[in-house]
């Protein structure tokens, strides 16, 4: 069954990773597993934004291809899913939506930081330095099987 916007939020938000769908200029598509927070600033569905930090965990370097994509092409999807054998338990959740680059140290990327922390014990532990990828959203969808989630 296809979930509502409300039911594919509350999904989304609960799950612990998701992976991130970025795209170039020319449309290669590059997608990798991140880990978020969502926040609604105004308290309705239509004001949500997620974020994702560059965190401390090894890179091989710092100019990431998820920033450059982001800053050639805005458009992003974020997608968690749940999987079982138990096929009536599948479900998926994305988000479509519009995407920057914030310095971490910049005011607005203090609050993402705040929320990514209170979401992820290893973020308490050591607070991430890089940069953080705000994401404004467009659009919630997503499908689910037969068995409540």
């Amino acid at each position: 069954m296809n979930l509502s916007a409300a039911e594919a939020r509350a999904r989304l938000a609960r799950a612990r990773v998701a992976r991130l769908a970025t795209a170039d200029a020319s449309g290669h598509p590059h997608v990798v597993p991140v880990t978020f927070a969502v926040e609604s600033p105004d308290g309705t569905a239509g004001g949500d934004r997620l974020y994702i930090a560059i965190d401390h965990k090894p890179k091989t370097t710092t100019n990431l291809k998820r920033l450059r994509n982001i800053r050639e092409n805005p458009a992003v999807s974020l997608l968690a899913d749940y999987y079982e054998e138990d096929w009536t338990a599948l479900w998926w959740a994305r988000v479509d939506g519009r995407a920057m680059v914030v310095p971490a140290d910049a005011a607005e990327g203090q609050r993402p930081l705040d929320l990514l922390a209170a979401k992820y014990p290893q973020y308490r532990e050591r607070r991430p330095a890089g940069p953080v990828i705000v994401i404004r959203v467009t659009r919630w969808s997503g499908w689910a099987g037969a068995k409540p989630g």
